[in-house]
């Protein structure tokens, strides 16, 4: 049996989010509800979804100024915008950072739900989220947050570690900056900040990954951390 959509629902205001969150499910949709950047970005970063309504305007996070940082991030996730700002440079500024669609308030339950479908329609041969990684000795369970190493006894991620080694595989290929792991992992603005957090994470996580763990997580000098080519993405 396939199992059923999942869309992210990012709005602030309870009452708009209920009603968003109540009309999916009554539509056969499993729901994350996230009602601040901090959140969204906990749950964009880790869940495996099909589709995100994201708000414009949200406490801690600027929808249009975070969706290409999304974009970049999961290329292939299609993305709704839903605002109150109807003005037609916002339209067009929300479609040209990546937005698959955008949609006005007010509007209607049926309205959202055809815009929905339409933009699943159009996105089904997207590749499905990652869900586990496989390296040299071991493998990597994003679901269950949990590291099993031959012959060892299976070691639990904590949530940051498992959202690093995460967003490293959705990026495979690419060096991903200290600065952009503060962002995108630990909802923090990198500027003006000095910290050691990205760098003691990495060394926790290598040590769960046991001997392979540096060539899993690898430096890149002067620039920050590289999924390694001896780890493979199993969707």
């Amino acid at each position: 049996m396939n199992r059923p959509r999942t869309i992210c629902v990012v709005e602030d205001d309870p009452a708009i989010r209920r009603g968003l969150v109540d009309s999916l499910e009554f539509a056969g949709f499993r729901v994350h509800a996230c009602a601040d950047g901090a959140a969204a970005r906990r749950t964009l970063a880790l869940a495996e979804l099909d589709l995100v309504l994201l708000d414009v305007v949200l406490p801690g996070m600027d929808g249009l100024e975070y969706l290409p940082e999304l974009r970049a991030a999961r290329p292939t996730l299609p993305v709704i915008l839903v605002t109150a700002r109807g003005a037609e440079e916002d339209r067009v500024r929300g479609l040209r950072s990546g937005a698959d669609d955008y949609v006005v308030k007010p509007f209607s339950s049926s309205e959202l739900l055809a815009r929905v479908e339409a933009v699943l329609r159009r996105s089904a041969e997207r590749p499905a989220d990652v869900r586990e990684l496989a390296f040299p000795g071991g493998s990597a369970h994003f679901e269950r947050r949990e590291v099993t190493l031959a012959d060892a006894v299976a070691k639990t991620l904590t949530e940051r570690e498992a959202e690093l080694l995460a967003y490293l595989a959705r990026n495979a290929g690419r060096a991903i900056e200290r600065e952009e792991l503060l962002r995108a992992v630990w909802s923090l603005d990198p500027r003006g900040l000095d910290t050691r957090t990205v760098d003691m994470t990495v060394v926790r996580l290598r040590e769960k990954l046991g001997p392979a763990g540096a060539d899993v997580v690898r430096t890149v000098r002067g620039k920050g951390y590289l999924l390694g080519e001896c780890a493979r993405v199993v969707r």
